[in-house]
């Protein structure tokens, strides 16, 4: 069920209101949704109000708003606060990660609100887009907009209120602070890191007015106390220098695309840990930092020497201490669990910075529907913990497949249902489709490759037979993934614990030069990262025949 509702076209000037007045004289009174657009510019801006005269009024005297073109309002005397709220952050959400406009709004407000008939008004929202693409407005299905990155890391996504807390905690650390400061958010995968971080460039770098305070209730104090903190981080300068650091290639390039897609933002705002050297900051925001490198089967080490050099550091500098180097302030977001490899900078060295640092905690699960439990399952699963039961839920699908073909079609069939479904696997296996056409492995009579890109791979990839790897999917979401445990893990049923097998691990720089004891670290690392990257479900295959019976006491058969 959905609730009726009107939509009227206007020239965005004076002489709209009485255009208004006639064409729905008995629906402007109740709280509406509009958006203001010029389709040459390619520019809009999305909001809700109580009041449409004088809500138009009042963007029509700001300098920005004014030079569009066209307002649509939507009327309905169903609407009411809440729902104008919710339809809103919907549209601004959706129409961003369309692509078609680039949006003038500041940030969003908070999450999950819960209001009577909320179900009915979604409905609404669902049948208000079908519309906007009827008359192009709007291009693209929603289900392609959201398992696209433009919608999943969009700044305009609405805070937990956890995260909430988090920026305003760091605003106030940056705002009272009379020295440089360093900064870690600590969160286990899934906790919406990376999405606050981009939330944090837009809302340091927005250029706010009153007309935005009152469009963004609820989130008025955070802008109010980031614009104190920009003043304060520009003092005397003409701008304020922010950069987002991202060490993975894929991920990088990903959030550049988004960058690019969002007014007030640039993809020269996301950098490698390399381009640091190019330029002082007031602030370095680094995502993902447990993948930042030391000088250790690396690829390029006179590269690494040379920025080394540029520091005045020597072989023994990494690109932790570039960071420190080239910034006023650092915000680290951080999770030592996700180190998967010797060339990631040791424990020790964040350690050392934590220690006259501020730390701030997430704790809620964005990104996984099974939530904390599935996290803990998950560790307490890999870790070979006592008081681990079998996994039951009705809000995540977990299963354990026998038959690789089985798996691979049901991958197939989610793919069809809700895309974004893709096959991930450790590095069991040596990478030979690179160099030949010939399958990397072949399990229960499926051919199996790896990525045949290493840029973007989760947008790029159609074949549930083909897999990705940590170095490909993580710090992304999928819907479903299906985890393939390799011949690198296995399960000793004498001692009941997890080992790994170092012959069978082919990560060519993942273990040269390190204990037994760090190598089982980095996999199971390795293989918990890419558990948690489903939001919807994860099946999991046993290449091993006593991990696969140790699994069966705990995961539902496929």
């Amino acid at each position: 069920m959905s609730f009726e509702y009107l939509t009227k076209d206007f020239i965005f000037d004076h002489t709209a209101f009485e255009q208004i007045k006639q064409e729905a004289p008995t629906y402007y009174i109740f709280p509406s949704v509009y958006i203001i657009y010029c389709k040459n510019t390619k520019r809009a801006y999305i909001g809700e109000t109580t009041n449409i005269l004088n809500r138009l009024n009042q963007h029509l005297k700001n300098s920005d708003k004014n030079q569009l073109k066209n307002v649509k309002v939507i009327f309905s005397p169903y609407f009411n606060k809440s729902s104008v709220l919710d339809i809103e952050s919907n549209l601004i959400q959706n129409m961003l990660a369309d692509n078609q406009f680039k949006l003038l709004n500041g940030n969003d407000g908070i999450s999950n609100h819960h209001y009577y008939q909320k179900i009915e008004y979604e409905n609404t929202f669902k049948d208000i887009w079908k519309n906007l693409q009827f008359e192009k407005l709007v291009k693209h299905d929603l289900l392609d907009i959201q398992n696209s990155d433009l919608f999943k890391y969009s700044p305009y996504k609405s805070l937990s209120e956890d995260q909430y807390n988090a920026i305003r905690e760091y605003l106030f650390i940056l705002n009272d602070s009379k020295e440089k400061t360093s900064t870690f958010i600590q969160g286990s995968a899934g906790t919406g890191k990376t999405i606050l971080a981009v939330y944090l460039v837009k809302l340091l770098l927005n250029n706010i007015d009153e007309d935005d305070l009152e469009d963004n209730f609820e989130v008025t104090p955070l802008i109010e106390l980031a614009q104190d903190v920009k003043s304060k981080l520009m003092k005397e300068k003409d701008e304020l220098k922010i950069a987002l650091v991202v060490p993975m290639t894929s991920l990088r390039k990903t959030l550049q695309n988004v960058f690019k897609s969002i007014h007030g933002l640039s993809k020269n705002m996301v950098i490698g840990p390399n381009e640091v050297k190019n330029d002082y900051y007031d602030l370095l925001i680094v995502d993902e930092a447990h993948r930042l490198k030391r000088r250790k089967n690396i690829t390029g080490y006179a590269e690494f020497d040379k920025t080394n050099k540029h520091f005045g550091l020597d072989n023994e500098g990494n690109e932790l201490d570039w960071i420190m180097l080239s910034s006023n302030n650092q915000l680290f977001f951080y999770d030592e669990k996700q180190s998967i490899r010797p060339t990631d900078i040791e424990k020790a060295k964040f350690e050392k910075i934590k220690s006259s640092s501020s730390i701030i905690k997430l704790k809620s699960q964005m990104r996984v529907q099974g939530g904390e439990d599935y996290i803990e399952f998950v560790d307490k699963l890999l870790t070979n913990c006592d008081n681990i039961k079998p996994w039951q839920s009705s809000n995540y699908e977990l299963k354990l497949f026998t038959s690789m073909p089985q798996m691979i079609k049901e991958l197939e069939n989610k793919e069809k249902e809700h895309g974004l479904c893709r096959t991930i696997s450790g590095y069991s296996w040596k990478w030979v489709s690179n160099k030949n056409d010939i399958p990397d492995v072949t399990i229960d009579g499926v051919n199996l490759y790896w990525n045949r890109t290493s840029q973007d791979w989760i947008n790029s990839a159609k074949q549930m037979t083909e897999m990705g790897c940590i170095h490909t999917t993580q710090g992304y979401d999928l819907n479903y993934s299906g985890i393939i445990f390799g011949t690198d893990i296995t399960y000793n049923e004498e001692t009941q614990r997890i080992e790994v097998l170092k012959e069978n691990y082919f990560d060519r720089n993942g273990k040269v030069g390190i204990s037994e004891e760090q190598l089982h670290d980095y996999i199971l690392n390795i293989y918990k990262t890419i558990m948690y990257r489903g939001i919807k479900g994860t099946y999991v295959y046993c290449c091993d025949e006593n991990l696969r019976n140790y699994f069966k006491n705990y995961i539902p058969i496929g």
